[in-house]
């Protein structure tokens, strides 16, 4: 039901997540970063307390590979879950435990990984990381987007999606861009890319305006400071 990509961005730090589903409000239980410490998934028959676990044991130290570990070694119900890591360094860590619904694949890049089940087409996972790596200095949201994209267009879900998200950590402990479709009869992976080009421009702003009040912009609504 849902396909994903989980990221780091060396250049700035940041942690990254993408994800699609055909079930509603998929990143308000599939996707989770961490600011300085990670990203993860936890898809399939969707677990929610597996992703801040894994978030927890990357910031305890462990590598994604040793944290997926854990968790797969630990929980109940594993053989149900697909799971996704990755952390400030090291390779990302994948798992997909033997009850992954339909087609199901995951991919491990350099600095990101993907994976999806009832998939359209296994090279799913493959085609997101290729397009992830495409263009290296772009913004991270901008990459994950791109990469959310290329995996639709690769196959994606074997049937229509319904919902989508984009997650990314800064250099502040919540997250500068959290975006979600939570469900729509359209094209929730093209309305993601609209609302990212919408927030892109003022993501910083809303930054400083929760560090410097006095120094943010306004925006020309009732009430707002000039």
């Amino acid at each position: 039901m849902t396909f994903s990509l989980a990221a780091r961005c060396p250049r700035t730090g940041e942690f990254g997540v993408v994800v699609s589903s055909s079930s509603p409000a998929v990143a308000a239980r599939c996707a989770y970063v961490r600011a300085g410490v990670g990203a993860a998934c936890s898809q399939n028959v969707t677990d929610p307390r597996l992703g801040p676990e894994l978030l927890d044991a990357l910031a305890d130290g462990a590598d994604a590979e040793t944290a997926v570990a854990r968790l797969t070694q630990a929980v109940r119900h594993v053989d149900w879950r697909q799971l996704t890591a990755v952390g400030v360094s090291g390779e990302p860590a994948a798992y997909s435990g033997d009850r992954t619904l339909g087609v199901h694949a995951q991919a491990v890049g350099a600095d990101a990984v993907a994976a999806g089940n009832l998939l359209a087409d296994p090279g799913v996972p493959a085609a997101m990381l290729a397009a992830f790596a495409a263009d290296p200095a772009a913004p991270l949201a901008q990459r994950l987007v791109d990469a959310l994209s290329a995996g639709a267009a690769a196959g994606g879900e074997a049937g229509p999606v319904h919902s989508a998200g984009l997650l990314v950590s800064g250099q502040v402990p919540w997250p500068v861009t959290d975006l979600r479709v939570d469900w729509t009869d359209g094209d929730p992976i093209e309305e993601l890319a609209t609302l990212w080009k919408r927030w892109e421009p003022q993501a910083a702003d809303y930054v400083r305006r929760a560090l410097d009040p006095a120094a943010a912009p306004g925006y020309g609504v009732p009430g707002d400071p000039e």
